[in-house]
């Protein structure tokens, strides 16, 4: 029997019903849809199989994940090279710095959608 208490854990997306209401696969695979590029939402196994979708856009995430961390890391560095004022660089630190949290955020959201997809194919 599909779990109901997974919506209630703090990092359920609001846009992916509970599991186990009415269509709460197709929502979760449309949100999922969102975080991979574009022509990987159109691949048919992507779209039939959800927790393979949740897989990629799990591996998708973490590379952003990686790819902030990296603009954070080397942006005292690198920005200065631009000719770019000291005010923009302290901004695109910030930028970077919230993007980076906003994706952790995302990435624990997929892990939530992803146990509850495991479970409830398992269940099946």
């Amino acid at each position: 029997m599909p779990t109901t208490t997974t919506r209630t854990r703090p990092d359920w997306p609001c846009q992916v019903k509970s599991p186990g209401s009415y269509d709460w696969e197709r929502s979760a695979t449309k949100w999922l849809r969102e975080l991979v590029p574009a022509r990987y939402a159109s691949y048919p196994a992507l779209l039939r199989h959800p927790v393979l979708l949740a897989r990629h856009a799990h591996l998708q995430v973490q590379q952003e994940i990686r790819v902030a961390r990296t603009a954070l890391q080397t942006a005292r560095a690198d920005l200065p090279r631009l000719g770019l004022p000291e005010s923009v660089i302290e901004h695109t630190i910030r930028l970077y710095a919230a993007e980076i949290m906003q994706l952790q955020h995302i990435a624990r959201s997929v892990r939530a959608v992803t146990e509850a997809l495991v479970e409830h194919t398992s269940g099946r």
